[in-house]
């Protein structure tokens, strides 16, 4: 009997722009990737590899994928680990987290790059969850992955180099913020803890609303269409000035993340405007994420609080990406100061040639669906920088 994983298909709809094909590649680090690709026709075209983050799908590059792909690439992108129509890894919330940890995304990465006939990869350009996996595959192989495009999360670096008698196990536990949020005369938490729940992927799967008003909320809520996204610096990671963050970033304690997007769901009309995420385009994802959950994007949050799964960084601990890179978020993007101090470290010590961080007007944390011309204008900026 075919199993669930071979029955898989390709993706076919009327959503994926001409000049994108769907298909599989197997034996990629235990995983069978679903991939899109653009520029595949011709041979010898350097490589672009894309990685997508949470809630989203290589189908979040549609937009960029054919414009880069004119530009002489071969273009990339999988569903990653967790996601999609990507196989192989476990959706139970008690399987080991080791196959979610940081290092072996990279892993993911690399091993798809090779299966590709490729030596390098002219850039890797990793948006929300997928920038942190970009950074670590420049600052790990950049032998491999010559330039580097970090988009909507900034990375604030590899652990610090150890002073005598420290420790260094490269996990980003947020110590005593829980506690704090929670004794605020508003009690809040912050989504990372509350995605690393057990009920977390419930909560999604069963919203009230439905999965596709869930997503259609969520996606709103962190564009530049909700016009409360005024984003600015934050003082340091008090309670206090972390409660300044939207309720998508820190949430009311007593909500679930379904509950919080809900209150501001956008009406018939605005959706009708939303030409960057129309809702023919919007049932992919909730296609998707119906059959898959959400658990295996969890799992990625998930690993970062357990010092086991994270201590092979301290490996490289002090390093800094050395490659060419740039920084790209929406204006409206409350991700670029979510991690008080980051956005500043990339730019001053993890990165030693970031060329720009560009704050593109007219999108919010989706940008290279909310802006996509933009972005490829931006994204050519850093493939014309010298690798040497």
């Amino acid at each position: 009997m075919e199993s669930k994983e071979t029955a898989l298909q390709a993706l076919a709809i009327p959503t994926l722009p001409q000049g994108i094909r769907s298909r599989f590649v197997d034996g990629i680090n235990g995983l069978r990737v679903h991939v899109l690709e653009a520029g595949h026709e011709t041979p010898g075209r350097p490589c672009l590899l894309l990685l997508h983050g949470f809630p989203e799908l290589a189908y979040s590059w549609r937009h960029v994928m054919s414009p880069l792909a004119a530009r002489g690439y071969h273009v990339v992108a999988p569903d990653q680990r967790g996601y999609g129509r990507t196989t192989g890894w476990s959706a139970d919330y008690d399987a080991p987290l080791a196959p979610f940890g940081m290092t072996n995304l990279v892993r993911d990465a690399l091993g798809l790059v090779a299966a590709l006939g490729h030596r390098e990869a002219a850039a890797v350009i990793g948006h929300d969850f997928g920038s942190p996996v970009a950074a670590w595959c420049a600052l790990t192989r950049p032998d491999v992955f010559r330039r580097v495009a970090l988009m909507s999360a900034p990375f604030a670096g590899a652990p610090d180099w150890p002073r005598p008698g420290q420790g260094s196990d490269g996990s980003s536990a947020m110590p005593g913020l829980d506690a704090a949020l929670a004794a605020l005369p508003r009690p809040r938490k912050h989504y990372h803890a509350y995605y690393a729940t057990r009920p977390a992927n419930a909560d999604m799967m069963g919203a009230a609303q439905g999965l596709h008003a869930f997503l259609r909320a969520y996606y709103h809520h962190k564009s530049a269409d909700w016009a409360a996204n005024r984003p600015h610096r934050l003082r340091d990671w008090s309670a206090e000035e972390m409660a300044k963050l939207p309720t998508y970033y820190v949430m009311d304690r007593a909500e679930t993340m379904p509950e919080t997007v809900a209150h501001e769901m956008p009406g018939a009309a605005e959706i009708a405007r939303c030409a960057w995420l129309t809702d023919a385009e919007l049932s992919v994802y909730a296609q998707d994420y119906a059959r898959t959950g959400f658990q295996g994007g969890l799992n990625w949050y998930r690993a970062r609080f357990v010092p086991e799964v994270n201590a092979d960084l301290a490996l490289f601990a002090g390093r800094s990406i050395d490659v060419p890179s740039i920084f790209i978020a929406g204006a409206s993007d409350w991700g670029v100061f979510q991690a008080p101090g980051a956005f500043e470290r990339m730019q001053g010590v993890a990165c030693t040639r970031m060329a720009a961080a560009h704050l593109i007007p007219g999108a919010g944390h989706w940008v290279q669906q909310e802006q996509p011309a933009r972005t490829v204008e931006r994204l050519g900026a850093l493939l014309a920088l010298p690798v040497a």
